[in-house]
Order: C-alpha cells, then structure tokens, then sequence
C-alpha cells in the first residue's frame, strides 16, 4: 500500500549546486504538489550579502527559516515540496516546528569537487562557485533524511527518491 504523500511536506536539502531545484521540481510534479524554491523567500539582504560572495550568519537567516516555516505549516494536508540548503541541524528543526509528523527529509550528497564543477558552470544565481566551502564547512549531513548521491542523471535521481517515498 503506498503512502499519501500528497498531504506531507518533503524538503530536498543539500549544500548550493547539489540540485535541489531541479530535484525539487521534478518530484513536486510527480507527486502533482506545489514546488517552493526557499532561495525566492531569501529577503534582498541575504542574496545581496550572498551575491557579494558573504557567507551568512544565524542571524540572517533566521528571519528566512521562519518564513520556509509558515509557508510549510500552511501545506501541511495539501502537501508541497520545498528545496533548502537546511545545513545544520538546527535550521531543519526550524523549518520543521510543529508539523515535525508532517515532514519527509530528502539530502542531496555530492563531493566537494563535483559540486564545485557543477556551481562554475552554473549561470544567472546569486551564489557563486566560491561560497561553496563555507556551505560545506557549515553542513551537518542529517541522520533522518533519504540521502541520494547526486552522480546519477536527474531522472535516476528522481526514481530513487520516489522508491524511498513509497
């Protein structure tokens, strides 16, 4: 018997470049649910900070977790797919208070190198090839999420996801 996941909110994380964008999309059309990109909920001070090649702080992205949270509270039953770097701990728990139940994790894990290959040739996005180390120092890789490694094509990718979600 399959799972509703149509009424859950699964959220793609990983470090930028790891294509929790287009995963995202992808996943969100199959399971016929809205996509939220958390990149277009950051205020005009963090992607300009991040555009500067600044790495933000707690602090700034506080503020934007807590907006990925409404938005999430708000799909709880109807369900949604949002794509956020959610790199520590800490930031995943945000994300998910009070609907802790209502939350599917899916981590997109990729070496340093690949992603890094993947960011250059990366174009119109505000963070650059060079922000990567500070997304990978600061990652803390979940322990209760899907992990997928990302050297398989998006459709395998996609495949492998929904067979964890079933």
């Amino acid at each position: 018997m399959e799972t509703d996941l149509t009424n859950k909110v699964i959220f793609i994380m990983g470090v930028s470049g790891s294509g929790k964008t287009s995963i995202g999309r992808m996943i969100a059309h199959k399971l016929s649910v809205p996509f939220i990109d958390g990149d277009d909920h950051h205020p005009p001070s963090n992607i300009d900070k991040m555009s500067r090649g600044i790495p933000l702080v707690d602090s700034d992205r506080l503020p934007w977790l807590d907006k990925l949270n409404e938005i999430a509270v708000n799909h709880v039953g109807s369900g949604c797919v949002i794509a956020c770097s959610a790199l520590k701990n800490a930031y995943r728990m945000r994300l998910i208070r009070s609907i802790e139940t209502d939350a599917l994790w899916v981590y997109l894990k990729g070496s340093y190198d690949q992603i890094f290959e993947r960011m250059q040739n990366r174009e119109n996005h505000f963070m650059g090839a060079e922000m990567l180390k500070s997304q990978f120092e600061t990652l803390e890789e979940p322990k209760d999420a899907i992990t997928i490694n990302i050297a398989d094509s998006q459709e395998l990718i996609v495949e492998k996801i929904k067979s964890h979600l079933v």
